[in-house]
């Protein structure tokens, strides 16, 4: 092969990736290349750690709207356990999805005093305020 200036070429490690920050003609100014504020333009602050940091903030997903750790209870009424089960029944969360009162048998379910109770009903798995528990025990129902 001759030596020609078609054939010359660049040794395969004199390329550097890394920009050369604050040194000769080229950063001369206010900033020195650093820009403005930032990670970037503080001192002892690598590449690498630029890169870090960049690599976890996009792999990151990045949701709309806000997801509580604890959600809400589901909310079922006196009222409605009254309409929707028969005399001296068991209520469990199957039950209740069963009959499309809750969305979810997993997630936690609060029983709320609104509406009134005449049968005897007993509950179980699930959290009873104080005058939903008032209103049942008074109609010879029990929470276990």
């Amino acid at each position: 092969m001759t030596l020609s200036l078609h054939t010359l070429k660049p040794s395969p490690h004199s390329k550097k990736d890394r920009k050369y920050i604050g040194r000769g003609l080229c950063s001369k100014g206010t900033y020195s290349g650093r820009g403005v504020k930032g990670q970037g333009a503080r001192s002892g602050i690598s590449g690498l750690k630029l890169k870090g940091f960049r690599k976890i903030l996009l792999s990151t997903p990045k949701l709309r709207g806000f997801r509580a750790k604890n959600p809400k209870a589901q909310i079922v009424n006196v009222g409605d356990l009254d309409k929707m089960f028969a005399e001296g029944s068991k209520i469990t969360p199957k039950q209740l999805f069963a009959k499309a009162l809750i969305s979810d048998v997993a997630a936690t379910i609060k029983v709320l005093g609104m509406g009134a109770v005449s049968k005897k009903l007993t509950l179980q798995g699930c959290l009873v305020s104080e005058a939903a528990k008032e209103k049942i025990e008074k109609a010879g129902g029990s929470i276990v």
